[in-house]
């Protein structure tokens, strides 16, 4: 993970509704560039080799029952050994009661002490699941991002294709939309992106002749996600006459999102076509072939021994 990125501390508490204890004097504006935890035991007892500071210190039932085998005095000694670190928070697991002087602790080197109720694995993995997400490198494609049957469906194409009015008819089937005109695109996990829409314009999208529509608004709650993995790249074009279309689909194409090789499809547009019909299709397609079930090349090979046998 690039240590180039980062996140505002304070969006991975938002987002994980951990509670805030005490906060530095530069909360709002610490960063997090590690999707690492950590859990300093060693470190209490005085070994601070391979330390990296930069992580998020978890403090749970282990450690605490550690610190309270000392004295007061030994205890300040240990906990101000960790805090000299410059580390971004602490996170109080099991909602545990943490001794008097970590906060008086956290005041002199200015520290932020955060807690929650989970347990201490729970909140790695979701640390870890929010931070890796935030930190991920991300690029903004011109496009529309929509769930259909579960599938991410990214609609390319030129301005004016019909880009927008394919979502609302997908919108009106009872599909989702994710994004309208920028996607934001993060890798989500090995071999798998996902993407999600800026903030500024969630939730909204523009028709041309109408403009501005609140799609929560019109179609519901339900009509809408805040982010979604991408499994079909669909390229939108403008009918050519004379081109040759891909008419079996044997071969399939890639096309890369931040060096992700995702399914790629280009439709054809002209007047008359049904292109929400045909994008529920494609999304059940892929789906099927993500479960192992490739359509084309079964029919392929079915014509083929059909005329392999004719031939003996």
């Amino acid at each position: 993970m690039s240590e180039s990125l980062s996140c505002p501390l304070v969006d991975i508490v938002k987002e994980l509704g951990i509670e805030l204890l005490f906060p530095s004097k530069d909360y709002l504006s610490v960063k997090i560039t590690s999707g690492d935890v950590h859990r300093p035991g060693l470190q209490l007892a005085g070994f601070f080799d391979y330390f990296d500071p930069t992580r998020l210190q978890l403090i749970g039932m282990m450690e605490l029952s550690y610190l309270e085998s000392f004295t007061a005095e030994e205890r300040r000694a240990k906990l101000e050994a960790l805090f000299t670190q410059k580390i971004p928070a602490v996170i109080a697991c099991h909602g545990i009661a943490l001794p008097e002087e970590i906060f008086e602790i956290a005041d002199k080197y200015d520290v932020t002490i955060l807690a929650t109720e989970l347990n201490t694995s729970d909140v790695a993995s979701n640390i870890i699941r929010v931070a890796k997400r935030m930190l991920s490198p991300s690029v903004t494609r011109h496009g529309v991002l929509v769930e259909v049957y579960g599938m991410g469906l990214l609609i390319l194409g030129e301005s004016g294709v019909g880009k927008s009015e394919t979502a609302i008819e997908l919108l009106k089937r009872g599909h989702r939309l994710i994004a309208d005109d920028a996607v934001e695109i993060k890798v989500s996990d090995v071999n798998q992106v996902q993407g999600t829409s800026p903030e500024l314009i969630r939730h909204y999208m523009e028709l041309r002749g109408i403009g501005i529509i609140d799609v929560r608004q019109i179609f519901g709650i339900g009509s809408v996600k805040m982010r979604q993995t991408i499994h079909l790249v669909v390229n939108l074009e403008q009918w050519k006459d004379g081109f040759n279309y891909d008419r079996l689909g044997v071969n399939e194409t890639k096309e890369q999102l931040l060096g992700v090789d995702v399914a790629s499809l280009t439709i054809p547009v002209r007047p008359g076509r049904n292109l929400a019909v045909i994008l529920e299709v494609a999304a059940m397609n892929q789906r099927l072939k993500l479960m192992g079930h490739n359509a084309a090349l079964e029919f392929t090979n079915q014509i083929n021994s059909h005329f392999d046998s004719k031939l003996k």
